[in-house]
């Protein structure tokens, strides 16, 4: 897996990507949405385990195109959408095109308060499914405001060290 040498960003460590992989179970047939996708390694492994469509959203330029490099050398036959903008406006996007994901992994850079803007954007541009997950991995010092999104409850935590993974439903209407 490529990642730039002289990035800031903290990619997802393996034993928190094989954590996440263990609570997910079968991803086979299922759409896959990685937030803050960094080198696209979250999203990649999904699809190396049976998710049919990825799609990454990161307004870094140079981690996106670490991400287009990672596609390349995987290689894997998958559908993939990169979209390079904050997550606020790739949300927008795919809501404007319908889309709906059974599964969106958020790795937020921590202590930067973007749990709360996550669930914020992800309360205004449903494209979760209503059967689907949202996992968001954060730092245990990191809390976020129920008021923020009340379309979205939690329904597990996981604590590693210092971080935690942290799951969440959509409310059925």
């Amino acid at each position: 897996m490529n990642f730039p040498s002289k990035s800031k960003e903290r990619p997802t460590s393996d034993f928190l990507r094989e954590a996440l992989f263990d609570l997910l179970g079968s991803l086979e047939g299922k759409t896959f949405l990685d937030l803050f996708a960094g080198s696209g390694s979250v999203a990649l492994e999904a699809a190396s385990r049976g998710a049919r469509e990825v799609c990454f959203i990161e307004k870094n330029k140079i981690l996106v195109e670490v991400i287009k490099k990672n596609i390349r050398t995987f290689c894997l036959d998958k559908t993939y959408r990169i979209i390079d903008k904050d997550i606020e406006s790739g949300l927008h996007d795919l809501y404007k095109k319908n889309y709906l994901f059974d599964v969106i992994f958020a790795d937020p850079p921590y202590n930067r308060d973007l749990i709360n803007v996550t669930l914020r954007a992800l309360g205004k541009y449903k494209v979760l499914h209503n059967e689907g997950v949202l996992v968001i991995q954060h730092s245990i010092k990191e809390s976020f405001d129920k008021a923020v999104n009340d379309k979205i409850y939690q329904i597990d935590q996981r604590k590693y060290g210092d971080n935690a993974l942290t799951f969440f439903k959509m409310e059925k209407k």
